[in-house]
């Protein structure tokens, strides 16, 4: 196991002159992807809030909220800090709006996207110091794809054969006002993504295909079905919302799929992936809702899904833990919530459970799982500590409990050894080493 801390650059601090000790801001980890190499990015999220401060042109009274990508090189300390979504006091506005949603992804070439919610991807170098390109997608109620709007995906996973595996949104379904991830789609191997050049996706499952309303502006160009952009009816059938239920026997169910959603796909290989849905949330307790995690390969089939979970004793609806994580290499699926660990062979076969019931695993409640790295590990991140613990899984899965188990009793060793060289103050952990861009 190896543990890496979340830092925020002493610079930004500086600027701002933040009070760690002050309830006043706010630390979330996003996402965080690997290289082949070892190197790590994590993308985070920095907020502070003050009532008695709207307006003041005080850099240590103002209000701010700042994104950040950080790569970790091999020997884990911090090597480059991206800053982006709104200017610093004195600075140009930024390239990169702050975005919800939001998930990296490491090309091949070696260039970092991220990519939020409705369907802005913006594609930064390796260093972290330039935008290379963007393409961006408007939020806006009711609204359509209009002039200077030119999105891409709302995420991307990259699969060995260096297929894009992506999640876009549309307009126009059912009775939402505004964008919603509704396509899974995916490109050819090999497929570049870069300035000037936006590779053609293909969908190979749509999740509602109430689009009635949808109109021709709407559409996307690059994301395709047959020899047209999808729209409207020219879209893969059954949707996932039918073939779901169908599956499940909740045809028809007031708590089955209508009205569900999505999370970001993970690819189990170049033409296996794994597709969360969830039914629709209610203000009440969620507990027991349909959920799924289906298995989707390139031609649009529904192969089944991950199996072996019930819908209550292990419902990631307790704390909206809806991600799920794959390792295309060896063909696993991981996933964690506030009931446990579990981990899939790739025919969907549960082949481990570690239950937060369990004394050994009860620490798990306290992470969030982010990705699975090209090495076989799992990135997992403490929710309030903000460090990022690396799990090595085993090449058995029968052997990953106590692989673990060995990570969880390992980690307040390695916290200390970081809290000796970092001196934290309320687990914010500051580095001024690394180059700092603002974007």
């Amino acid at each position: 196991m190896t543990l890496l801390p979340v830092t925020v650059p002493a610079s930004l601090l500086s600027i701002h002159r933040l009070d760690p000790e002050s309830g006043e801001w706010g630390l979330r980890v996003d996402h965080a992807v690997a290289t082949a190499a070892g190197e790590t990015y994590v993308l985070t999220g920095l907020r502070r809030y003050r009532g008695h401060a709207v307006g003041s042109a005080d850099p240590a009274e103002q209000n701010f909220g700042y994104q950040m990508i950080t790569r970790h090189g091999v020997d884990g300390k911090p090597a480059a800090t991206a800053v982006f979504g709104q200017a610093v006091p004195g600075g140009a506005p930024s390239a990169v709006p702050e975005g919800d949603g939001a998930t990296l992804a490491v090309l091949p070439d070696g260039a970092v996207a991220v990519s939020s919610q409705p369907g802005s991807t913006y594609l930064l170098s390796p260093d972290l110091d330039k935008v290379l390109a963007s393409w961006p997608m408007s939020s806006g109620w009711g609204k359509e794809e209009g002039p200077g709007e030119d999105p891409f995906a709302a995420s991307i996973a990259v699969t060995p054969a260096g297929r894009l595996l992506c999640m876009i949104s549309e307009y126009g379904l059912s009775d939402w006002a505004d964008a919603h991830p509704n396509l899974v789609a995916v490109s050819g191997p090999g497929a570049l993504l870069g300035p000037g050049h936006k590779p053609v996706l293909r969908a190979i499952a749509t999740l509602d295909a109430r689009t009635d309303r949808q109109s021709d502006a709407g559409r996307h160009a690059h994301v395709r079905y047959g020899d047209a952009p999808v729209g409207r009816g020219n879209r893969p059938s059954p949707s996932l919302t039918e073939a779901l239920s169908e599956l499940t026997g909740t045809s028809g169910n007031l708590h089955g799929y209508v009205d569900s959603t999505m999370t970001r796909p993970a690819a189990l290989g170049d033409d296996l992936f794994v597709v969360p849905v969830f039914g629709k949330t209610y203000r009440s307790s969620n507990r027991g809702q349909e959920f799924s995690f289906a298995l989707v390969d390139d031609r649009g089939v529904v192969r089944g899904r991950l199996g072996g979970l019930h819908l209550r004793d292990d419902s990631p609806f307790t704390g909206f833990d809806f991600t799920v994580v794959a390792d295309p290499h060896r063909g696993r699926a991981f996933h964690l919530n506030r009931y446990g660990l579990y981990a899939w062979s790739a025919d969907g076969v549960l082949r481990a459970r570690m239950s937060t019931a369990d004394r050994a695993f009860k620490p798990l409640v306290h992470f969030a799982l982010l990705e699975c790295t090209p090495a076989g590990e799992l990135l997992l991140a403490h929710r309030k500590q903000h460090l990022l613990l690396r799990v090595t899984v085993p090449l058995d899965l029968d052997e990953l409990a106590a692989a673990v188990e060995a990570a969880l009793k390992g980690y307040g060793r390695e916290r200390t050894a970081l809290k000796r060289e970092y001196a934290p103050v309320n687990w914010l952990w500051s580095d001024d080493s690394a180059g700092v861009s603002h974007l």
